[in-house]
């Protein structure tokens, strides 16, 4: 099954939700540090409970790559531990010169089997070409990001007019001849995502920034809803893994993504 045909099927199921897995063993719950790897344990307990759930998994490389090739371990086995039918995003935002690109894409997808990956494009087409040609693949690419400073960079004005950011999607959109090209848009930029979503095409969306940054859930799924769009993921990261840090923090994030899932169903 394609990355994007994956996502559209957990879409069709009323699931919009990708749980961020940025596990990081100073926010755990503490009883599980004594497991032979607590990121691990603490992973495939929150994966147990809410992959029927889930639309996708988003694993953010960061997290993993301070720990070593003990992190690395823990990484992979996650991966593995993720159902076929169920997206797995790799959080690296990568993109380089062209043969380093080739080497990042072997990387996220022949070494580590992702689905998917988030890259930046300000390197150009030929630093995201090598990702492009993994066909059964889907890109998100950065277009207008959560933090604060994005307004550095990515809303600069440029000579006609427009904003950095919006060359970026419509260069995305011309990019997708594949259909394996999405974009990264942040929940915190609501205003801009009601001037720019008819410009996406038919491209997925990828939106970091609900909860703990700042974004409104209810004000993005209204955005979508107004413009008929239901292929998108809502990304939440502390707001589900840490929701609770007892022995029951399975049993609480998987109620919180049952009631991530409701909002936004009773909106689209």
């Amino acid at each position: 099954m394609k990355a994007i045909e994956k996502l559209s099927y957990q879409n069709s199921k009323g699931k919009f939700i990708c749980v961020g897995l940025d596990s990081d063993r100073n926010k755990i719950p503490s009883h599980l540090l004594n497991e032979k790897d607590p990121i691990l344990e603490f992973n495939k307990i929150i994966i147990q409970e809410t992959v029927e759930h889930a639309a996708a998994y988003k694993l953010n490389f960061a997290f993993y790559e301070k720990e070593g090739v003990k992190g690395f371990e823990s990484l992979l086995k996650t991966i593995q531990l993720i159902p076929s039918d169920i997206l797995i995003i790799g959080d690296a935002k990568r993109a380089d010169i062209g043969n380093t690109s080739k080497m990042y894409a072997q990387s996220a997808y022949e070494y580590f089997k992702c689905d998917s990956i988030t890259l930046h494009p300000y390197m150009g087409e030929d630093s995201i070409k090598p990702f492009l040609e993994y066909k059964d693949k889907l890109n998100f690419i950065l277009a207008l990001t959560s933090n604060y400073g994005a307004e550095d960079f990515e809303k600069l004005k440029l000579e006609d007019g427009s904003f950095l950011y919006q060359k970026v999607i419509k260069n995305v959109v011309k990019w997708n001849s594949d259909n394996n090209c999405g974009i990264v848009f942040g929940a915190t930029k609501i205003e801009e995502l009601k001037e720019n979503i008819t410009s996406f095409g038919n491209l997925p969306v990828l939106l970091p920034g609900v909860g703990a940054q700042g974004g409104s859930l209810k004000d993005v799924i209204q955005c979508f809803a107004s413009a008929n769009r239901k292929n998108f993921l809502i990304n939440s990261s502390r707001g589900i893994i840490y929701k609770d840090n007892s022995t029951n923090f399975g049993e609480v994030a998987r109620q919180e993504i049952i009631n991530l899932n409701n909002s936004v169903n009773e909106i689209l």
